[in-house]
């Protein structure tokens, strides 16, 4: 009996819901349950009965940011590698007019997050999913761009690159993180613009026959 109550109890233990949502919004409807089922057994008879309650949130948040991380990164990179890149230009290739090369980037940045956002909820079949991956790629892409960006001021930092820093923006535009708030907001809502291009190609995606016969 004692045993039967336990685990009654632990049935009624929960990870945070908000990890468990962010969880879904990164995985195929098919795998799911399964993922989902696997990790909350995990959480509730090994992790939480001998770390407690808050260690065993946080073993579960990083297990969710795992996964996070696998579904998003190549796109946080590429986003990453598109805006770095552009600053590298800058800094060692100054030109007379950045107008050309910021209208290449702005549109290189869209298709990404355009991009992001449709393959996302494509392959999780949730609108909501494709904002969120915009997020995640935002905020990704901000992480590396910096580590970046301070690896190659470690490298070069003569009076001619800072000046030449200085000219095209200075070095809090990329190494500060408010402004680029407004980025990440923005990239989830064009990610979102993705998204729905997704679900209309869903909608309109010739029926599958092979179990009509």
């Amino acid at each position: 009996m004692p045993t039967h109550d336990a685990d009654r109890s632990l049935e009624a233990v929960r990870p945070p819901r908000w990890a468990e949502s962010m969880l879904r919004l990164v995985l195929r409807p098919d795998d799911v349950e399964t993922v989902s089922g696997d990790l909350l057994e995990e959480y509730r008879r090994t992790i939480y009965p001998s770390r407690g309650r808050g260690p065993a949130d946080r073993w579960f948040v990083w297990q969710v940011g795992g996964f996070v991380w696998r579904a998003t990164w190549p796109w946080g990179a590429a986003f990453a590698a598109l805006m770095v890149g552009r600053d590298a230009l800058d800094w060692f290739v100054p030109p007379v007019s950045f107008y050309t090369r910021s209208v290449v980037t702005s549109y290189a940045a869209i298709s990404i997050f355009v991009g992001v956002g449709f393959w996302t909820t494509y392959r999780t079949r949730s609108l909501r999913a494709s904002a969120f991956a915009g997020i995640a790629i935002g905020l990704i892409a901000k992480v590396l761009g910096i580590t970046t960006v301070l690896l190659l001021l470690a490298v070069w930092h003569d009076p001619q690159t800072m000046a030449a820093i200085e000219r095209s923006g200075g070095l809090g535009e990329v190494l500060f993180p408010f402004p680029n708030v407004a980025m990440v907001v923005v990239g989830a809502g064009v990610a979102l613009v993705g998204g729905v291009l997704a679900i209309a190609a869903l909608l309109f995606r010739p029926s599958d026959r092979r179990h009509t016969a």
